[in-house]
């Protein structure tokens, strides 16, 4: 359930007396309340730092899964079909037994360091509309920001620009949380969950969903919901197809659907129209790191996340990100795990229980492997567990998963069927690997 007067939603960090930079740093920040947020702060709490502050811009904790009113979150960390929010809602009650200080309604503006002075805190810009601008330091911080989703103009959709295109999230929200139908006659482009999800809500809401329309050849979605969102309510599902036009003087009136070729180039002649009044883009997600770029984090161009070592620890030390803002998730347990990993590895360095990498390895993705994560290991870090996190280029069948160190072979996992909608996860025993050598660490997809 979502936040409520039992969480702890103390200002008083802020509060300061006659100054806007507090004296005092904290041991953790951790920037965002979502999934990942509150699982890192709790890592980070039991771990021994004991001035945690989570810096939230939303009334209340939780992030997107408040408005995920489905099931289906928590099947792997709690063996329980829950909703987004009472997934949220389990976090959240564990953080409120912590001394955790969390500022609602707050905002991070930058995070800079003065690299002038030796070991230095980092320092956080918050606005707030309760005590307006401050500043706070900490010894540590976690990026939890979470992601935002692609709009028509990320694509670049042609046509007119009525009213009735939405965001496949903003439409959730809307139906969601405020109780507002956003049309009654829906195509969705894009077959990621999000996108499928939304039609199976919308169809339950009493709208016709029309079509969903998908530029690859397969579905970017979770097969159980493909089945449970597309199949069982009898809503075709056109691969390797677009929108090609985008049609309306004041109200979406129809969007013309075009198919693509093996190169995603429409095909001239294949074109039709659906008359609608609704259009949801659910066409892909991006971290939110802006704060992270402008601080100087070194970000990875194929994640859009910051580029970490296996502590989850970004090139700028002691800063350290999770969840979506890292790269993004098709499950909420994934999350949950990789923010507590990163929570308990900022309290380490907080407490000087660990040190910055005076080296590292660097991890490749090899054949038919889009990104890896993490992009680099901390031979200072050799005797945590390990495990690296990746996307295949396309739908394969019958192949494994191979992780390489020079000649040796480290890891080898067969897959029966990969697809880059499913995030695959190969752990590693890090005794394996030698922290001796520079020869990268390579991941391919093999027959």
């Amino acid at each position: 359930m979502p936040a409520d007067a039992s969480v702890p939603m103390s200002m008083e960090l802020l509060k300061f007396a006659g100054t806007d930079v507090d004296s005092q740093p904290w041991d953790v920040v951790v920037l965002g309340g979502g999934p990942a947020g509150l699982a890192a702060a709790i890592a980070a709490y039991d771990r021994g730092a004991k001035r945690v502050l989570v810096i939230e811009r939303e009334p209340e904790m939780g992030g997107v899964l408040n408005q995920c009113i489905h099931n289906g979150f928590g099947l792997k960390r709690f063996a329980a079909e829950l909703t987004g929010p009472e997934y949220a809602g389990r976090f959240i009650d564990e953080l409120a037994k912590r001394d955790v200080v969390v500022a609602l309604e707050a905002t991070a503006l930058e995070m800079k360091r003065d690299e002038k002075e030796k070991d230095a805190p980092l320092e956080i810009a918050v606005a707030s509309p309760t005590v307006g601008f401050k500043r706070v330091k900490a010894r540590s911080v976690v990026l939890a920001t979470g992601c935002r989703e692609r709009t028509r103009g990320a694509i670049g959709t042609p046509g007119d620009r009525p009213s009735g295109v939405f965001t496949a999230g903003a439409a959730q929200k809307y139906v969601n949380r405020a109780g507002k139908m956003v049309g009654k006659r829906v195509v969705i482009l894009g077959s990621g969950d999000i996108g499928l999800i939304m039609a199976r809500r919308m169809t339950l809401e009493g709208a016709k969903v029309l079509a969903v329309v998908e530029l690859m050849p397969y579905s970017n979605g979770l097969a159980r919901n493909i089945v449970q969102c597309l199949e069982d309510f009898d809503i075709p599902l056109y691969l390797s197809h677009t929108i090609a036009k985008i049609v309306g003087k004041t109200r979406l009136e129809k969007v013309v659907v075009q198919k693509v070729d093996e190169k995603r180039a429409p095909i001239p002649g294949t074109e039709f129209e659906i008359e609608c009044d609704t259009l949801l883009l659910s066409v892909g997600l991006i971290p939110e790191n802006e704060i992270a770029r402008n601080a100087g984090v070194t970000l990875d161009r194929r994640t859009r996340g910051a580029s970490v070592d296996q502590t989850r620890e970004s090139s700028l030390p002691g800063v350290f990100a999770c969840g979506n803002a890292l790269h993004v998730h098709d499950l909420v347990d994934f999350v949950s795990e990789e923010a507590e990993l990163a929570g308990r590895s900022a309290a380490e360095r907080a407490l000087g229980l660990s040190v910055g990498a005076t080296r590292s390895i660097d991890v490749k993705n090899g054949n038919c492997v889009n990104y890896v994560v993490p992009q680099r290991l901390n031979p200072d870090a050799a005797n945590d567990k390990l495990s690296f996190f990746l996307r295949v280029s396309n739908v394969f069948e019958n192949k494994k998963l191979v992780v390489r160190q020079g000649e040796k072979i480290l890891k080898e996992i067969k897959r029966p069927k990969v697809a880059p909608a499913l995030m695959e996860r190969v752990p590693v025993d890090p005794t394996a690997v030698d922290f001796n050598s520079d020869a990268p660490v390579v991941i391919s997809l093999e027959d």
